[in-house]
Protein backbone atom coordinates (compact mmCIF):
# COMPACT_ATOMS: atom_id res chain seq x y z
CA UNK A 1 0.00 0.00 0.00
CA UNK A 2 1.01 3.61 -0.43
CA UNK A 3 1.90 6.07 2.28
CA UNK A 4 -1.25 8.18 1.91
CA UNK A 5 -3.52 8.09 4.95
CA UNK A 6 -6.57 7.79 2.71
CA UNK A 7 -6.60 6.12 -0.68
CA UNK A 8 -9.11 7.33 -3.25
CA UNK A 9 -10.14 5.20 -6.20
CA UNK A 10 -12.91 5.57 -8.77
CA UNK A 11 -14.31 2.30 -10.02
CA UNK A 12 -17.54 3.08 -11.82
CA UNK A 13 -20.10 3.64 -10.49
CA UNK A 14 -18.41 4.09 -7.10
CA UNK A 15 -15.69 6.07 -5.44
CA UNK A 16 -13.80 3.93 -2.93
CA UNK A 17 -12.28 5.61 0.14
CA UNK A 18 -9.79 3.34 1.93
CA UNK A 19 -8.45 4.22 5.38
CA UNK A 20 -4.77 3.43 5.04
CA UNK A 21 -2.83 3.51 8.30
CA UNK A 22 -2.58 -0.18 9.27
CA UNK A 23 0.12 0.44 11.91
CA UNK A 24 -2.54 2.27 13.98
CA UNK A 25 -5.37 -0.03 12.83
CA UNK A 26 -6.62 2.89 10.74
CA UNK A 27 -7.15 5.14 13.76
CA UNK A 28 -8.85 8.43 12.98
CA UNK A 29 -6.07 10.94 13.51
CA UNK A 30 -6.86 14.54 12.60
CA UNK A 31 -4.79 14.31 9.37
CA UNK A 32 -6.83 11.23 8.42
CA UNK A 33 -10.11 12.98 9.28
CA UNK A 34 -9.09 15.91 7.07
CA UNK A 35 -8.14 13.52 4.27
CA UNK A 36 -11.51 11.75 4.48
CA UNK A 37 -13.32 15.09 4.40
CA UNK A 38 -11.38 16.05 1.26
CA UNK A 39 -12.24 12.71 -0.34
CA UNK A 40 -15.93 13.23 0.43
CA UNK A 41 -15.78 16.63 -1.23
CA UNK A 42 -14.12 15.14 -4.29
CA UNK A 43 -16.68 12.35 -4.61
CA UNK A 44 -19.63 14.67 -4.12
CA UNK A 45 -18.61 16.88 -7.04
CA UNK A 46 -17.71 14.06 -9.43
CA UNK A 47 -20.78 13.44 -11.60
CA UNK A 48 -19.39 10.01 -12.53
CA UNK A 49 -19.56 8.87 -8.90
CA UNK A 50 -23.00 7.48 -8.04
CA UNK A 51 -22.12 5.84 -4.73
CA UNK A 52 -19.41 6.00 -2.07
CA UNK A 53 -17.73 2.97 -0.50
CA UNK A 54 -15.72 3.33 2.72
CA UNK A 55 -13.35 0.54 3.80
CA UNK A 56 -10.01 -0.04 5.54
CA UNK A 57 -6.68 -1.69 4.90
CA UNK A 58 -5.53 -5.04 6.29
CA UNK A 59 -7.23 -6.43 9.41
CA UNK A 60 -9.12 -3.38 10.72
CA UNK A 61 -11.78 -1.04 9.45
CA UNK A 62 -10.92 1.58 12.06
CA UNK A 63 -9.96 1.38 15.73
CA UNK A 64 -11.53 4.79 16.39
CA UNK A 65 -9.84 8.03 17.34
CA UNK A 66 -6.06 8.10 17.57
CA UNK A 67 -5.45 7.69 21.30
CA UNK A 68 -1.79 8.68 21.10
CA UNK A 69 -2.83 11.93 19.42
CA UNK A 70 -5.47 12.45 22.10
CA UNK A 71 -2.95 11.78 24.85
CA UNK A 72 -0.63 14.47 23.43
CA UNK A 73 -3.55 16.90 23.24
CA UNK A 74 -4.46 16.21 26.86
CA UNK A 75 -0.93 17.02 27.99
CA UNK A 76 -1.21 20.45 26.35
CA UNK A 77 -4.66 21.33 27.71
CA UNK A 78 -5.72 23.55 30.55
CA UNK A 79 -8.45 21.91 32.62
CA UNK A 80 -11.05 24.04 34.40
CA UNK A 81 -12.05 23.77 38.05
CA UNK A 82 -14.52 20.98 37.31
CA UNK A 83 -11.73 18.89 35.79
CA UNK A 84 -12.97 19.31 32.22
CA UNK A 85 -11.67 20.75 28.97
CA UNK A 86 -12.86 21.15 25.41
CA UNK A 87 -10.94 19.42 22.62
CA UNK A 88 -11.46 21.21 19.31
CA UNK A 89 -10.35 18.19 17.30
CA UNK A 90 -13.20 16.17 18.81
CA UNK A 91 -15.68 18.47 17.11
CA UNK A 92 -13.90 17.89 13.82
CA UNK A 93 -14.44 14.16 14.27
CA UNK A 94 -18.12 14.69 15.04
CA UNK A 95 -18.36 16.88 11.93
CA UNK A 96 -16.99 14.00 9.83
CA UNK A 97 -19.67 11.61 11.12
CA UNK A 98 -22.39 14.16 10.38
CA UNK A 99 -20.94 14.91 6.94
CA UNK A 100 -20.95 11.23 6.04
CA UNK A 101 -24.51 10.78 7.28
CA UNK A 102 -25.71 13.74 5.22
CA UNK A 103 -23.68 12.87 2.11
CA UNK A 104 -26.02 13.40 -0.88
CA UNK A 105 -25.06 10.15 -2.64
CA UNK A 106 -25.61 6.63 -1.28
CA UNK A 107 -22.85 5.50 1.09
CA UNK A 108 -21.72 1.94 1.76
CA UNK A 109 -19.46 0.75 4.59
CA UNK A 110 -17.43 -2.31 3.56
CA UNK A 111 -16.30 -3.41 7.01
CA UNK A 112 -13.14 -5.46 6.53
CA UNK A 113 -12.34 -5.91 10.24
CA UNK A 114 -12.78 -4.39 13.68
CA UNK A 115 -14.70 -1.11 13.87
CA UNK A 116 -14.56 0.48 17.31
CA UNK A 117 -15.68 3.79 18.81
CA UNK A 118 -15.40 6.49 16.12
CA UNK A 119 -14.68 3.74 13.60
CA UNK A 120 -18.01 2.13 14.48
CA UNK A 121 -19.62 5.56 14.19
CA UNK A 122 -18.44 5.74 10.57
CA UNK A 123 -20.22 2.45 9.89
CA UNK A 124 -23.43 3.63 11.54
CA UNK A 125 -23.42 6.87 9.54
CA UNK A 126 -23.43 5.07 6.17
CA UNK A 127 -26.64 4.21 4.32
CA UNK A 128 -25.70 0.55 3.98
CA UNK A 129 -23.11 -1.72 5.58
CA UNK A 130 -21.63 -5.10 4.73
CA UNK A 131 -18.98 -6.86 6.82
CA UNK A 132 -16.76 -9.92 6.92
CA UNK A 133 -17.66 -12.59 9.53
CA UNK A 134 -14.60 -11.84 11.67
CA UNK A 135 -15.45 -8.13 12.01
CA UNK A 136 -16.26 -6.85 15.48
CA UNK A 137 -18.15 -3.64 16.18
CA UNK A 138 -18.38 -1.74 19.46
CA UNK A 139 -18.33 1.55 21.33
CA UNK A 140 -15.82 1.25 24.23
CA UNK A 141 -15.09 4.98 24.62
CA UNK A 142 -16.20 5.20 28.24
CA UNK A 143 -13.66 2.55 29.25
CA UNK A 144 -11.04 5.23 28.52
CA UNK A 145 -13.05 8.00 30.22
CA UNK A 146 -14.33 9.43 26.93
CA UNK A 147 -18.03 10.26 26.64
CA UNK A 148 -20.01 9.02 23.66
CA UNK A 149 -20.93 11.73 21.17
CA UNK A 150 -22.99 11.96 18.01
CA UNK A 151 -22.89 8.19 17.57
CA UNK A 152 -25.75 8.00 20.10
CA UNK A 153 -28.08 9.58 17.54
CA UNK A 154 -27.22 7.01 14.90
CA UNK A 155 -27.36 4.04 17.25
CA UNK A 156 -30.83 5.03 18.45
CA UNK A 157 -31.90 5.52 14.85
CA UNK A 158 -30.60 2.15 13.65
CA UNK A 159 -31.01 -0.32 16.49
CA UNK A 160 -33.41 1.28 18.97
CA UNK A 161 -32.91 2.35 22.55
CA UNK A 162 -32.50 -1.08 24.16
CA UNK A 163 -29.65 -2.20 21.91
CA UNK A 164 -28.09 1.29 21.87
CA UNK A 165 -27.96 1.41 25.65
CA UNK A 166 -26.36 -2.03 25.80
CA UNK A 167 -23.68 -1.14 23.26
CA UNK A 168 -22.59 2.17 24.78
CA UNK A 169 -22.95 1.19 28.44
CA UNK A 170 -21.15 -2.15 28.23
CA UNK A 171 -18.59 -1.12 25.61
CA UNK A 172 -18.61 -4.70 24.33
CA UNK A 173 -17.57 -5.45 20.77
CA UNK A 174 -20.24 -7.61 19.16
CA UNK A 175 -19.82 -10.07 16.29
CA UNK A 176 -20.73 -9.22 12.73
CA UNK A 177 -23.56 -11.73 12.93
CA UNK A 178 -25.02 -10.06 16.00
CA UNK A 179 -24.59 -6.63 14.41
CA UNK A 180 -26.64 -7.82 11.48
CA UNK A 181 -29.37 -9.21 13.77
CA UNK A 182 -29.88 -5.85 15.51
CA UNK A 183 -29.68 -3.71 12.37
CA UNK A 184 -26.13 -2.28 12.38
CA UNK A 185 -25.27 -4.28 9.26
CA UNK A 186 -27.25 -5.29 6.17
CA UNK A 187 -25.19 -8.33 5.26
CA UNK A 188 -22.26 -10.47 6.39
CA UNK A 189 -20.25 -12.06 3.56
CA UNK A 190 -16.99 -13.94 3.05
CA UNK A 191 -13.92 -11.72 2.81
CA UNK A 192 -13.43 -12.42 -0.89
CA UNK A 193 -17.00 -11.21 -1.50
CA UNK A 194 -16.82 -8.01 0.57
CA UNK A 195 -15.91 -5.53 -2.15
CA UNK A 196 -17.89 -7.42 -4.78
CA UNK A 197 -21.01 -7.03 -2.63
CA UNK A 198 -20.36 -3.33 -2.05
CA UNK A 199 -19.84 -2.81 -5.78
CA UNK A 200 -23.03 -4.74 -6.55
CA UNK A 201 -24.97 -2.41 -4.26
CA UNK A 202 -23.29 0.59 -5.91
CA UNK A 203 -24.35 -0.72 -9.32
CA UNK A 204 -27.92 -1.05 -8.04
CA UNK A 205 -28.14 2.52 -6.82
CA UNK A 206 -26.56 3.75 -10.05
CA UNK A 207 -29.81 2.73 -11.78
CA UNK A 208 -31.62 5.45 -9.84
CA UNK A 209 -32.41 8.82 -11.37
CA UNK A 210 -29.82 11.16 -9.76
CA UNK A 211 -32.16 14.03 -8.85
CA UNK A 212 -34.84 11.70 -7.50
CA UNK A 213 -32.19 9.92 -5.45
CA UNK A 214 -30.87 13.16 -3.94
CA UNK A 215 -34.39 14.26 -2.97
CA UNK A 216 -35.17 10.82 -1.53
CA UNK A 217 -32.03 10.85 0.60
CA UNK A 218 -32.99 14.27 1.92
CA UNK A 219 -36.47 12.94 2.77
CA UNK A 220 -35.00 9.89 4.51
CA UNK A 221 -33.00 12.22 6.72
CA UNK A 222 -36.01 14.44 7.37
CA UNK A 223 -38.33 11.60 8.28
CA UNK A 224 -35.84 9.71 10.44
CA UNK A 225 -37.14 9.92 14.01
CA UNK A 226 -33.65 10.36 15.49
CA UNK A 227 -32.05 12.45 12.74
CA UNK A 228 -31.76 15.70 14.71
CA UNK A 229 -28.12 16.65 15.20
CA UNK A 230 -26.82 17.76 18.56
CA UNK A 231 -26.92 21.52 18.96
CA UNK A 232 -23.37 22.80 19.17
CA UNK A 233 -24.09 24.96 22.20
CA UNK A 234 -25.57 22.01 24.08
CA UNK A 235 -22.69 19.77 23.09
CA UNK A 236 -20.16 22.28 24.43
CA UNK A 237 -21.89 22.73 27.76
CA UNK A 238 -20.47 19.48 29.11
CA UNK A 239 -16.66 19.12 29.06
CA UNK A 240 -15.78 16.81 26.20
CA UNK A 241 -12.68 15.56 27.95
CA UNK A 242 -12.11 15.22 31.67
CA UNK A 243 -9.44 14.32 34.17
CA UNK A 244 -10.98 10.82 34.02
CA UNK A 245 -9.97 10.67 30.36
CA UNK A 246 -6.39 11.58 31.20
CA UNK A 247 -6.30 8.89 33.89
CA UNK A 248 -7.94 6.34 31.63
CA UNK A 249 -5.49 6.92 28.80
CA UNK A 250 -2.51 6.78 31.15
CA UNK A 251 -3.75 3.43 32.44
CA UNK A 252 -4.29 2.19 28.88
CA UNK A 253 -0.76 3.07 27.75
CA UNK A 254 0.77 1.67 30.94
CA UNK A 255 -1.25 -1.54 30.47
CA UNK A 256 -2.89 -1.35 33.88
CA UNK A 257 -6.56 -1.22 34.95
CA UNK A 258 -8.33 2.13 34.85
CA UNK A 259 -8.49 3.67 38.35
CA UNK A 260 -12.28 3.42 38.55
CA UNK A 261 -12.11 -0.37 38.15
CA UNK A 262 -9.91 -0.97 41.18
Amino acid sequence: MGTELVLYETRYPAAIITLNCPQTRNALSMPMVDAIMAALQRAQHDSGVRALIVTGTESAFSAGMDLKELRRALDEMSFDQSGGALWADAFRGEELIDRLYRFPKPTIAAVNGAAAAAGAALVSACDMAVAVPEARIGYPEMRRGIQAGMVLIHLMRLVGERHARFLVLTGELITAGRAREIGLLNEVVARDQLMATAMQWAASVALNAPKAEMITKALLEKFSAQAVSMKTVEYKEAPHLTDECRAGLEAFFQKRPAPWTL
